[in-house]
């Protein structure tokens, strides 16, 4: 079900009401019943795949806990193989069978080559059957059968596996309530991707209504469908057009794009992170943020502290860490950042534009290393990580030249990185970035808006960074001016929404 739908609307209404009116007992069955219809409406086969999850887990946390020895280690080993074979197997069989596949007939081995194809064209098409859905034109064409949000209830699934193996949280012996922290379906589909300490316990607790949670809640969903439905989708008619037929646009369009692209991104993933953490604090729940004013950050590093927190620490303390992190010297350091972001690039879909995409990120982390390292060899002190709660505040103690020029350069670092993101292949993205690199200043854009609209975007643009460099709120606690602003925000999202039923760019994945 998409958020920007008039079925989630009567949806988020009808639950939200009953589940007000019931008491625990009543709450998280209606959550669950709810929640497997919300997932259902998508693809209703697919669940069977998420039970499985849920089962292996289940009971695979209750294991865990009352094993001691190395038994422990290979439970929760056998539960993370169990959650990546499934997923690898419908998003990566596709990929992984046509790459092997390549490689052998670079081998000069086509026999051995065919062979791989088939095995895994067949494998697939049982599946598809298996699910319903039938034959296959190529193979190629269709590399997986991705059951909607299985990268995210996956991480989140593991999460709690580990999470028990190392002590931080009890096994959850409530089928139901472990069920629903994996289905709750405000943040089932697209994250974020939540810890079980965070999410587990309030599961048990009956939130009695409070008017501040619902107001607060009701303006985050509001703002998350106007950066979806006026920014994000608005941008996206020109962002389609030309990275559809790159060949066929000149360099200052898929410049514009590319710029439009990098906005539109975050309008619709915040968008979507922003419904559901206010779709849930609705009902009292408590959702970790998953976006911090990202385009602010003045390094690729903070960036990072600020894009998509919930996959960022995922990664972070699943993967960084165990590797070693900083701990094993510079070489393995290096090696370490480059696997979590080659990883954490896979994680978003089986192509090789995301790969590349996770490498970029990578290659930005190791340098911003390496130039701290020079600059401290210097003499000069490299500027620690810091929080920052205002760039107004930041400008204080930094030139403010110096502060833009950062934001700036960071901004078309990130920017180039999306290129490979959105490009349908390889190829493309490298034909885009060659058109950026050599435009002439006699190019004009080509676009499906006119005008009007162009400027429009632009000034929907400027309004969406002046907020967040500002850290501009959107103020809920006098009742008569949330219900004005609430009103005015919902009739212009009306008014200048783009109802074209986009789904989220991170459905995908």
């Amino acid at each position: 079900m998409l958020f920007n739908s008039l079925q989630f609307l009567l949806f988020f209404i009808v639950i939200t009401l009953t589940y007000f009116g019931l008491k625990w007992q009543g709450r998280w069955m209606l959550l669950l019943v709810a929640s497997c219809y919300f997932y259902m409406v998508l693809k209703p086969e697919y669940i069977l795949i998420l039970f499985l999850t849920i089962v292996i887990d289940y009971i695979a946390g209750i294991w865990i806990e009352k094993t001691t020895g190395p038994a422990r280690r290979w439970l929760l080993i056998l539960s993370l193989i169990s959650n990546l074979g499934i997923l690898a197997f419908f998003k990566y069989l596709g990929f992984f069978t046509e790459n092997v596949s390549w490689l052998f007939e670079q081998l000069h081995m086509p026999e051995v080559a065919s062979q791989v194809f088939n095995l895994g064209n067949r494998l697939f098409i049982k599946v598809l059957h298996l699910f319903g859905e039938s034959g296959i034109s190529s193979f190629k064409d269709n590399k997986s059968i991705l059951p909607v949000g299985l990268s995210f209830h996956t991480f989140q699934a593991m999460s709690y596996t580990i999470e028990v193996y190392r002590g931080n949280q009890k096994a959850e012996r409530h089928f139901g309530i472990y069920s629903l922290y994996v289905m709750f379906y405000p943040q089932l589909v697209a994250g974020p991707i939540e810890r079980p300490q965070n999410v587990l316990w309030q599961f048990h607790k009956t939130f009695p209504y409070d008017a501040e949670n619902v107001k607060a809640g009701l303006m985050q969903m509001a703002f998350g469908l106007f950066k979806k439905l006026v920014i994000a989708d608005r941008l996206a008619l020109l962002v389609d057009y030309a990275y559809g037929s790159p060949d066929q646009r000149n360099g200052l369009t898929l410049l514009a794009a590319t710029f439009f692209y990098t906005i539109q991104i975050y309008c619709d993933f915040s968008g979507y992170s922003d419904i559901a953490i206010g779709a849930a604090r609705v009902m009292g729940f408590s959702l970790m943020e998953n976006f911090r004013t990202p385009y602010i950050a003045q390094s690729v590093s903070e960036f990072w502290r600020r894009w998509h927190i919930s996959l960022s620490t995922w990664f972070r303390d699943y993967l960084y860490i165990p590797l070693g992190g900083n701990r094993k010297g510079e070489v393995r350091q290096y090696i370490n950042m480059m696997i979590v972001f080659l990883a954490s690039g896979l994680w978003h879909g089986p192509n090789w534009t995301y790969v590349i995409w996770g490498g970029l990120n990578g290659f930005y982390q190791i340098l911003a290393v390496l130039r701290d390292k020079l600059l401290a060899r210097l003499g000069f002190s490299a500027k620690p990580a810091r929080q920052i709660t205002s760039p107004v505040n930041e400008q204080k103690a930094q030139s403010p030249l110096r502060v833009v020029g950062n934001v700036l350069f960071t901004f078309v670092l990130i920017m180039l990185t999306w290129v490979f993101f959105r490009a349908r292949t390889v190829d493309d993205a490298f034909l885009i970035l060659g058109r950026i690199a050599t435009l002439s200043p006699f190019e004009h854009i080509d676009s499906p808006l006119n005008s009007v609209e162009m400027w429009f975007s632009m000034a929907l643009i400027a309004f969406l960074l002046v907020k967040e460099y500002f850290y501009l709120s959107i103020p809920t606690e006098n009742t008569t001016r949330f219900a004005v602003l609430f009103v005015l925000i919902t009739f212009v999202t009306y008014l200048f929404g783009v109802f074209s039923s986009n789904q989220f760019i991170y459905f995908q994945f």
